[in-house]
This record gives C-alpha cells, sequence and structure tokens, in this order.
C-alpha cells in the first residue's frame, strides 16, 4: 500500500489515528444569487421551493486553478428535480461568480424542452474545454432523458447541448448521472447513468416488487461534446438489481484505463432491506471494454434521522464518491456506513486500494466519532497526493432540542492518517431545508483539488427563513 494511503495508519479498534494539524480554510463566500427561474411556471403541479438551491458540483481548471465552474439545482421541487440548474463560474480563485442558468430544462433560455432538471455535473478537461449534464424530465409525461452541454469560456456560457439518452415511456427512467473529463486527452470525457427498466408503468414504484433492472450506462465524447456516442451498458445488473451512483475516475499512471465505481443494489430487495455494495468495473483500453462488477464492500447505511425528533433527513446515504491520487494511481472510496455504531447511525467509511482494485483495505471509519449521524461525504485527491474530504454531521445538537436541527460541514485531510477536522461552515438550521423525501441540501456536494488545495462548493440553509431556504457556499481549504 503506497505510503500515501491513510489507511496505513488505522488504529487496531478500526478509527483512523487523527494528528492535531488544521487546514487553513477560508471564510465561506456566497455563491447564489437570485432564482433566475422567477418567472417560470412550468413543472407543476408539486410544491416548488423558490430561490432553493441544492446538490453542486465543482470543478477546477487543471490547466488555470484560478478558473472554477459549479453547478446545482435552483429552485427545488419536493417530489424530484428543480425548476432548473445554474452553473456558478470564477476566473480569480473563486473571489467572484458569474450565474449562468443550465440549457437542460424549459425554463432556461434555449433549454431542452423539459419540464425539470436534476442532478447536475460539471468537469474540466485539460484544454479547459468544461462538461455539463444532467438528468432532464417531465412531471406531467413520462419523457425523460440524460442531457449534456460544454462551455469553452470557463462556464460563463454553454453550447452543444446535446441528449445522450431519452424515453418516451414511463418503464425507463434514467437517474444519477456523472460526467468527467479524461485528464489525459483533450477532448474526451466520459458521461455515466444507470436507467431503471420495469415492465410496470412506474419505475420508481415498481422498485423491490417488479423484475425491474438497473444497469449503469456510459456514452463519450472524443471531440469536446460536439458529438457523443451511443450509449451502452458498462456495468450490467441483472433481475431486481440496479446501479446508482455510477461515476467516473480516471488513472493517470496506467493511460487508459477508467473505473466507474456505483452502489451495486442486489436481492433481496424488500421495502425494509436491500443489500447495497460498494462496487465497480473497470476498463484498460479507454472504455472500449469493461470488466465484470467487483464488489468492494457492503454499503451499510441506516440514513439519517433528527436525533431528538426522528424526522428524516435526505442525504448521500446510497451515493459512494470515488477519488484517485493522480501520482500513484490509488484508489479512494467513502460513503456513509453505520457499521461503526452497531448499526445506530450513519458515519463516513472509506476503503483504498493500491493495486488496480484488485485488493481493498478493511472499511474505516473517517469521520469524527460524535455519537451522532455524520453524512454525505465528498472526497478529492490533491496534486501532491493529500486526501481531502468533506462531511456534515450533527455534533452541535444539543439532546432534547426539537425545535431546530443544528448541523456543521467540516474538512478533515489525510497523507499518512487524517489530521483534525477543519471547520467549514456551521451551525446551520436543517429544518430550513427544502423538503423532498426529507430535509434535503443534496444527495452530494461538491470537492475538487485544486493544485495542491481545495475547492468546497456545498449548501448551508439560511436558518429560518422560509423565503430563502439554502444557498450555495465557496471556500478554499489549504491542508
Amino acid at each position: 500500500m503506497s505510503k500515501r494511503t491513510p489507511l496505513a495508519l488505522v488504529a487496531a479498534a478500526g478509527a483512523v489515528v487523527l494528528t492535531t494539524a488544521a487546514a487553513t480554510v477560508t471564510a465561506p463566500l456566497r455563491v447564489s444569487g437570485p432564482t433566475p427561474y422567477a418567472a417560470c411556471t412550468v413543472g407543476g403541479p408539486g410544491t416548488n421551493y423558490l430561490d432553493a438551491e441544492v446538490e453542486p458540483s465543482v470543478s477546477v481548471n487543471p490547466a488555470d486553478t484560478r478558473q472554477v465552474v459549479g453547478a446545482w439545482q435552483q429552485d427545488r421541487w419536493a417530489d424530484g428535480g428543480a425548476h432548473g440548474l445554474v452553473a456558478g463560474s470564477s476566473r480569480d480563485g473563486g473571489l467572484t461568480w458569474l450565474e449562468t442558468p443550465l440549457p437542460f430544462s424549459a425554463c432556461a433560455p434555449g433549454g431542452a424542452r423539459y419540464e425539470r432538471a436534476s442532478d447536475p455535473w460539471v468537469s474540466f478537461g485539460p484544454d479547459g474545454t468544461a462538461y455539463a449534464n444532467a438528468i432532464s424530465f417531465d412531471q406531467s409525461t413520462p419523457r425523460n432523458a440524460v442531457t449534456a452541454a460544454t462551455s469553452s469560456d470557463g462556464g460563463q456560457t454553454w453550447t452543444n447541448l446535446a441528449t445522450l439518452q431519452s424515453f418516451d415511456t414511463a418503464a425507463f427512467f434514467t437517474d444519477k448521472n456523472s460526467v468527467t473529463a479524461d485528464p489525459l486527452r483533450t477532448g474526451v470525457a466520459y458521461s455515466v447513468w444507470d436507467t431503471l427498466q420495469t415492465p410496470m408503468s412506474n419505475p420508481r414504484a415498481a422498485l423491490f416488487t417488479a423484475a425491474y433492472s438497473g444497469p449503469g450506462y456510459l456514452s463519450m465524447t472524443t471531440d469536446g461534446g460536439r458529438h457523443w456516442s451511443a450509449p451502452r451498458v458498462i456495468f450490467p445488473t441483472g433481475t431486481r438489481q440496479q446501479t446508482i451512483g455510477n461515476q467516473i475516475v480516471v488513472d493517470r499512471v496506467h493511460p487508459g484505463t477508467l473505473y466507474d465505481v456505483a452502489n451495486w443494489i442486489q436481492p433481496p430487495n424488500s421495502v425494509t432491506m436491500t443489500h447495497s455494495t460498494v462496487a465497480f468495473v473497470k476498463s484498460t483500453d479507454g472504455g472500449r471494454t469493461w470488466s465484470a462488477p467487483r464488489v468492494i464492500a457492503q454499503l451499510q447505511s441506516v440514513g439519517v434521522t433528527d436525533p431528538n425528533t426522528g424526522a428524516a433527513v435526505r442525504t448521500g446515504d446510497i451515493i459512494p464518491e470515488p477519488a484517485i491520487d493522480p501520482v500513484t494511481g490509488t484508489l479512494h472510496v467513502v460513503w456513509q456506513d453505520a457499521r461503526f455504531s452497531g448499526g445506530l447511525y450513519d458515519t463516513v467509511a472509506m476503503s483504498s486500494s493500491s493495486d488496480g482494485g484488485l485488493t481493498w483495505s478493511a472499511p474505516v471509519e473517517v469521520s469524527t466519532r460524535t455519537g451522532r449521524p455524520a453524512f454525505t461525504p465528498s472526497i478529492a485527491v490533491a496534486a501532491d497526493g493529500t486526501v481531502g474530504l468533506t462531511y456534515y454531521d450533527f455534533r452541535n445538537l444539543a439532546a432534547g432540542n426539537s425545535t431546530t436541527l443544528p448541523t456543521d460541514y467540516w474538512f478533515s485531510s489525510s497523507r499518512d492518517g487524517f489530521v483534525a477536522d477543519s471547520h467549514i461552515a456551521g451551525p446551520f438550521d436543517m429544518m430550513t431545508a427544502p423538503n423532498a423525501r426529507g430535509l434535503f441540501v443534496g444527495d452530494y456536494e461538491g470537492l475538487a483539488a485544486a493544485g495542491a488545495a481545495f475547492r468546497s462548493l456545498y449548501v448551508a440553509t439560511n436558518s429560518g427563513n422560509t423565503a430563502n431556504r439554502t444557498d450555495v457556499f465557496t471556500t478554499a481549504i489549504t491542508p
């Protein structure tokens, strides 16, 4: 195992050794402004949280770390998706930001003719081209699609709107996309997602009861997003199986080697029980062929609730997050898991591989143990091999407090062991968040390497402000 692998200093009890060195974290800066979709009337019926932003993604231009691009859902609906997606871009290292509507829904000028959009993702290529993709769908019809666009000016304008896969029937529903620009091949990017397939009329309602499947799909571009390949299955699933949260990472040490990491849900599946695993498929020829799926570890999340009231909090509990060391090729994956609390509540687990995925370290707890849930981790690896981790937790919630849900956002990093947490934001009141099958700030948050440092893009609530429940914030972090 590489010396850079943080699991080298795992204590016998299974908790990662902490040192006291803390990171330098800049003061949080609000990135999102008033919604550009206030006049949009499509997408109903349903409860819409106007001006509420959730679920950001972020990427830093490898050729110029002063250029940052992010994307998020704008005006979240309670029952899925948002009015549209918005991109935020900075050319001065995150000091100032420009907002631009992304063309993935009818609310955006010149956007795809779908009523809602969800699951924003962005990624910079080595030539400075920014790629974005999304799920676009209707509420009033079964139409749904995976869409993509590119920017050649750092995220200020977006062109090459493309539909990678689309359906007009409720028997197929696309979900949880991501896009990864190849850091070694100019003009090449990989878009992945899952498509739920069922003979029933509503794939979401049919889960656990029908002969459904949800394989992971890939479409790639080799010309900077002007054209995308026909979608094909790279992570196959059998009956009553599905993937979710597919993400590709690229091995710079072994050119042409790609890993697609996902939650592979397998039988038995029922309303009360799922068998989730952190798993991956691998390509050694630039995405032309892929290995059979391999399991890294069980994903033993129990979900997140308010410890005092039991109110549901929707988190990234089914989404594993991968990252790869750009110098050694060491793989790291983090996810929510309740194994360290005896199944009582989620904290953050991590496993690593330094031999191309042949073997993986036993899962270890990498969030600070506080007796309260830790959730929605993000991970990135800096140019010098430092592993960065962000996550939320409830450590500042007092026993008996049933009126607010104080929530904090934290950063930790590792070279040979994770250092003590550095505070990013909070406490803010999670009870102010939009309710979308639980209090919701996103199934994921944004964290990207910026040279030897990191850029975080995350959502926090504006505590008690029901007219503007959430905003997107950013901070620069130097371990």
